[in-house]
């Protein structure tokens, strides 16, 4: 039980971040389906930091893994910023582009680096041992990762910044009414810059976080096994609020859970149910519960719409 809980946490805690980045960015109107690349350059970052940077303390690990992962998620969304807001483009083929384009760059930038340090060496992985060990504390058995408290952290600034702070009451304007917005003053574009910006941060913050779940090296030709794209189905069944977002994260972790510890409750070895359908689960899952719960979404009103400030 332990096992499945302290997993359970810690994918909950990846999808409670990238759904809330999706969050703040469809808020500001801008649908953001480029966090699966998000993710991916955002776990790059954290993992070039933990295997260049020397031996230092723990928090110091952790703030520059941080950092790294949250500076190329930012610039990645800053992608989508500028063609869906500047150039109007349609955001569900860039969002759909940069996923693609996130995971052949990580791969091609890994692969160069790796070759450049050993010739024979053409594989995408990066390992990071020695540094994950920052991350984490024994507690009775129990694996604590310091992403659980940033999620948790983050779920909290994420519902006073949209609820009880003016920047957040403007950011759901533009979403809703961005004409509306723009007439009492509100710069649009400069908010839906700053949605798309901050999914960026909690979209690479999720992507270093994912990588860290039990394994000590990441092949970054593998991407993130779609969690970009669960993350949004649990935005959606969240209703676009943090704390909704909170509990259906702890659904869908569960279930991803369940692949990693199946094995350890024997009335699930029991029934002799594939490993790979435990893997599938939180698909499945996502797909049952948008089947029927997505009738009755309320999502804003004005996203996947270009602004256009000559338009009433």
């Amino acid at each position: 039980m332990t096992l499945l809980l302290q997993y359970t946490l810690i994918f909950a805690s990846v999808l409670i971040l990238v759904a809330l980045g999706g969050c703040f960015s469809e808020h500001s109107g801008v649908i953001n389906l480029g966090l699966e690349g998000i993710m991916v350059l955002g776990a790059l970052g954290g993992a070039l930091v933990m295997k260049y940077m020397p031996a230092v303390s723990p928090f110091v690990m952790i703030l520059g893994t941080v950092l790294g992962s949250v500076l190329l998620g930012v610039l990645y969304s800053a992608l989508l910023a500028v063609a869906c807001i500047n150039f109007k483009a349609d955001q569900t083929i860039v969002g759909t582009a940069l996923n693609m384009l996130g995971v052949a760059a990580a791969t091609v930038i890994v692969k160069a680096i790796n070759t450049a340090a050993n010739p024979d060496d053409v594989s995408s992985t990066i390992q990071y041992a020695s540094a994950k060990k920052a991350f984490l504390v024994n507690i009775g058995g129990f694996e604590f990762n310091w992403f659980m408290l940033i999620a948790l952290i983050a779920l909290v600034i994420a519902y006073v910044t949209l609820y009880k702070t003016k920047f957040g009451l403007r950011l759901m304007a533009c979403g809703e009414h961005p004409q509306a917005a723009d007439s009492v003053g509100i710069n649009v574009y400069k908010m839906r810059w700053a949605g798309v910006l901050i999914s960026g941060v909690l979209g690479g913050l999720g992507g270093i976080c994912y990588i860290l779940a039990g394994v000590s090296e990441w092949k970054f030709e593998n991407g993130v096994a779609g969690f970009g794209f669960l993350a949004l189905a649990v935005m959606i069944f969240g209703q676009w609020k943090p704390s909704r977002i909170a509990l259906a994260a702890l659904l869908f972790g569960l279930f991803r859970a369940l692949s990693n510890v199946y094995f350890g409750f024997d009335f699930l070895v029991s029934l002799h149910i594939p490993g790979s359908v435990y893997n599938m689960l939180p698909y499945i899952i996502s797909l049952i519960v948008l089947a029927f719960t997505s009738k009755k979404s309320r999502a804003p009103k004005a996203e996947g719409i270009p602004y256009d400030k000559g338009s009433r």
